[in-house]
């Protein structure tokens, strides 16, 4: 049944449909990678926490733009921006932590990592960039067309907004944690990851979704709801 209303919703979702198709093909770059690159766990892992700091600057120009006609909007957002750079960058660089400590070796002593630079080698070394660049194009085509194309950004709310992220972001990766673990308990077989490629597209497609909806239904403003 739910597989059935999310085909409705996508079927219904015309202004969002280029987005839709963008975010797909995105998420299928790490079917690439497993098939064609040999990855195993790790990179697709640091793949999908890759995409927390594209959401994060996205939802900083989401922000920014918000509600642009209102100078309230625009005296809270001095305030509000650098918070959540701020919150949000620390809620980051703690999962990416977690991420390197559980599926990559750790950071230091026997570890693979020792810091930043190792990172960027290990992107480098697993074509990584071409799959991180994907994804800021799917984000960059959901902003221009829905956010900016279809008016968002007026309906849009400051406080809302800085919020947004934390719910779409700890529900799929709790569930990709979990899929990670499996996959390390059967020392993560290509079909196995392949799975858990097909589990995040599932997954962004419902919170894509969701989040056309909340903007339609709950980011408008009180007046605008009685008219």
């Amino acid at each position: 049944m739910k597989a059935f209303c999310l085909f409705e919703d996508l079927l219904h979702a015309n202004r969002s449909r280029l987005s839709v198709v963008a975010l797909v093909l995105a998420n299928l770059v790490p079917v690439f990678g497993v098939l064609v690159l040999g990855w195993e766990l790790f990179p697709i892992m640091f793949l999908f926490w890759s995409e927390n700091l594209i959401v994060g600057m996205f939802n900083v120009l989401k922000m920014f733009l918000a509600s642009p006609g209102s100078v309230l909007s625009w005296a809270s957002k001095f305030f509000i921006i650098p918070f959540f750079c701020v919150h949000y960058g620390i809620f980051t660089f703690v999962h990416g932590f977690f991420i390197i400590w559980m599926f990559g070796g750790g950071m230091k002593g026997d570890g693979v990592f020792s810091g930043p630079a190792d990172l960027w080698r290990f992107a480098q070394d697993h074509y990584c960039g071409w799959a991180v660049l994907g994804l800021a194009l799917s984000h960059a085509i959901s902003f221009v067309t829905n956010y900016i194309g279809s008016g968002e950004y007026k309906r849009a709310v400051v406080t809302q907004l800085m919020a947004q992220p934390y719910g779409r972001i700890i529900v799929m990766h709790i569930t990709i944690l979990a899929g990670g673990f499996a996959m390390m308990a059967l020392h993560s077989p290509p079909v196995g990851l392949l799975v858990l490629v097909a589990l995040k597209i599932i997954l962004d497609l419902t919170g894509h979704l969701r989040e056309r909806k909340k903007f339609a239904d709950e980011f408008i403003p009180s007046g605008q709801a009685q008219a």
